[in-house]
C-alpha cells in the first residue's frame, strides 16, 4: 500500500468519527435570522425589529395567562447542535411567548431549552429589585433538553491525575 493511502485511511476514519460526535442543529435558520444575544437586542431593540432568532438557555420560570404563556429564560450561547452551553456566562434574559397553556412540569425551572421564533419588541420588568429590559420572542418551536441529550455527542473520554477510592 502506498504511504499516502495508508495515511489517508486513518485520517478519514478519524474525521468520520469526530463528525458523528455532534448531533445536527435542531432548527434551520431563516433568511431573517440574526445571531446576536438577547442582551444586545435589549440595548438596541429598534435595530432588530421582527427578526428571527434561535436562542436558548436555562428556564427561570413559567407564567400562564388566559390566552398565552410566557417562559423567562436566562440565555446562554448555543453549541453547534443548538444546545445551551450553561457552563458559559449568561447572555441576558428573554421572554419566550407561546400560545395557549404551557405546563410548567414540561418546562421546569432550571431546565435547558432552545427556541426558534420571531422578535416581538421588548418589555420592562424586574430581576430581583433591578429593572430589566426583556426581549420578547413569539415562539414557533421549542425544545427542552434532557440530560441524555445534553451529554450526547460528547465522547466519554476524560484525562486527569488523581487518587480515587472505589467502594
Amino acid at each position: 500500500m502506498r504511504p499516502t493511502v495508508r495515511l489517508a485511511l486513518p485520517v478519514s476514519l478519524l474525521a468520520l468519527a469526530l463528525s458523528a460526535c455532534a448531533p445536527a442543529p435542531i432548527y434551520k435558520p431563516t433568511p431573517n435570522n440574526v445571531t446576536v444575544p438577547p442582551s444586545q437586542v435589549a440595548r438596541e431593540p429598534e435595530r432588530y425589529g421582527s427578526a428571527d432568532v434561535i436562542w436558548g438557555g436555562r428556564i427561570v420560570n413559567v407564567r400562564n395567562f388566559a390566552d398565552h404563556s410566557e417562559i423567562e429564560v436566562l440565555a446562554y450561547p448555543l453549541d453547534g447542535s443548538q444546545r445551551p452551553q450553561a457552563n458559559d456566562t449568561g447572555n441576558g434574559r428573554f421572554i419566550a411567548a407561546m400560545p395557549g397553556y404551557v405546563e410548567s412540569l414540561d418546562y421546569p425551572s432550571g431546565g435547558l431549552v432552545t427556541i426558534s421564533g420571531r422578535l416581538n419588541g421588548t418589555r420592562t420588568g424586574n430581576v430581583g429589585q433591578a429593572q430589566y429590559t426583556f426581549p420578547l420572542v413569539s415562539v414557533n418551536q421549542s425544545h427542552v433538553w434532557t440530560a441524555k441529550e445534553m451529554s450526547g455527542g460528547h465522547p466519554n473520554v476524560s484525562f486527569g491525575v488523581g487518587v480515587g477510592v472505589i467502594r
